[in-house]
């Protein structure tokens, strides 16, 4: 008898791709055969940021499809991204699952899709295909996103997605809040993109509904409210990288490990800021100077193109001052710097795989969203599990260096803070282990898969 070959498609970010890529090893794991889907240009920088010795390849069969926008000069760009899931991406994989289907032995019996991507499902259910789609984010984002009928219906947003009244939209008083000027699909780029990101959330709503498995990267734990109102989601996560490697689009830094090993326990401040987000040069220079401030060793992501214009320009000195004291790197295994003695916070963009790592680790966290899901993830930071502090923007719409050092010190004198991020990991850890909920939602669908 064949084995099961599960296609899983992420949506073509490096977001999301880690953590689909995660569950892929798992189920890899349990002898499943995963077929991997990637852009071109994706499958090119994960291939190439594989270390030597790297076996990811030889658990699970990476594949490209063609996003018809290839351009390595481009590198992530959120607008490209959304465009190629519209346009493109679709016709491709239908082509490669008839190639597959066609030539091959063992046929795909399931697509496992990025939520983000329902049109994946609606191939497979007009192929016969079994279905199941994963969500990367939160399970109150996906509930924020269906609820856009009801937004409409309210008034609250036009048709096309753009807020008609500025207020803050909460589902349930457990759950997070978003204001209506940060809803996912209206902070994310220029007009273009978030027309293509409301259009692809709008056809979700149907799509979705023709996954026979509705997974989450997420666990009870974390948010009993949005599981409570949709016991449809089913948390199995959080899918916390098991290898240094996989689903990265940049090679890692491993001399950071050496680095964090050399320095005191809960001294270091780690800042990262995922690989979306961009400064102005003066808002990059005001956090460069707020981490001088606070006298503290720090080790900091720092992406080729994080600033606008010149790039990474430096307050004039500024690297010869901290030379002694911090590490900056250009990726990181965020997984084992969190988990490492010597992290005290995280100054973060929120992303949802940052946000369940640092809170897994115990870690709390400084909060700094720059788009998408991560004001709604803050919100969860800050208010709902209260682990974490938010920067403020003075008058000018400037974090300044004043801000970034008085919350520091702030977070890491607030010993009930860091007593409830070392609880809510204990927490995290019950949901994820073996006889945890997500530990048996995931056990269940295996058993599924493999039926």
């Amino acid at each position: 008898m064949a084995r099961p070959h599960v296609m899983v498609v992420p949506y073509p970010v490096q977001g999301h791709v880690i953590p689909l890529m995660e569950l892929s090893l798992m189920l890899a794991k349990q002898g499943i055969k995963i077929t991997f889907v990637n852009t071109k240009d994706n499958h090119e920088r994960i291939m190439n940021a594989f270390p030597s010795g790297n076996d990811v390849s030889s658990q699970i069969c990476l594949v490209w499809i063609s996003d018809g926008l290839e351009s390595s000069e481009e590198g992530e760009k959120p607008g490209k991204s959304s465009e190629a899931v519209l346009k493109v991406m679709p016709e491709k994989v239908e082509e490669l699952i008839e190639c597959i289907n066609g030539s091959e032995s063992e046929k795909i019996t399931c697509v496992l899709a990025d939520q983000s991507i329902g049109w994946a499902l609606d191939i497979a259910e007009k192929k016969g295909i079994r279905r199941a789609a994963c969500i990367p984010a939160s399970a109150a984002q996906l509930l924020l996103g269906l609820s856009i009928p009801k937004l409409i219906e309210n008034g609250i947003i036009d048709k096309d997605g753009t807020p008609m009244v500025k207020q803050v939209i909460q589902l349930s008083p457990a759950m997070p809040s978003v204001s209506t000027e940060k809803l996912v699909w209206v902070c994310v780029g220029n007009k273009i993109t978030q027309k293509h990101i409301f259009q692809l959330m709008v056809k979700n709503i149907k799509s979705i509904q023709k996954a026979e498995w509705l997974l989450c990267n997420s666990t009870y734990e974390l948010e009993p409210a949005a599981f409570s109102l949709a016991p449809e989601i089913i948390p199995i996560g959080p899918l916390l990288s098991s290898n240094y490697s996989a689903g990265n689009f940049w090679p890692q830094d491993l001399t950071c490990l050496k680095w964090l090993d050399q320095q005191s326990p809960c001294s270091v401040i780690y800042v990262a800021f995922g690989s979306f987000t961009t400064f102005s040069p003066t808002q990059f220079q005001e956090l460069c100077l707020g981490l001088e401030l606070c006298n503290r060793p720090f080790l900091w992501v720092v992406q080729p193109d994080i600033t606008e214009g010149p790039k990474n320009a430096y307050p004039e000195g500024f690297v010869e001052r901290v030379a002694d004291r911090c590490k900056m790197v250009g990726w990181t295994p965020q997984q084992k710097i969190l988990s490492h003695p010597s992290v005290a916070c995280f100054i973060s963009h929120c992303g949802w795989n940052s946000t369940v790592e640092s809170v897994s680790n115990g870690v709390p966290v400084l909060c700094w969203p720059y788009f998408a899901d991560q004001f709604l993830n803050r919100s969860y930071i800050c208010d709902v599990w209260k682990v974490g502090l938010g920067l403020e923007q003075d008058g000018s719409g400037m974090i300044t260096q004043g801000e970034i050092r008085s919350k520091i010190q702030q977070l890491l004198k607030d010993e009930q803070l860091k007593a409830r991020a070392k609880d809510l990991k204990e927490m995290v850890q019950i949901g994820t282990g073996q006889r945890g909920l997500s530990k048996n939602n995931l056990n269940s669908f295996i058993s599924w898969i493999k039926t």
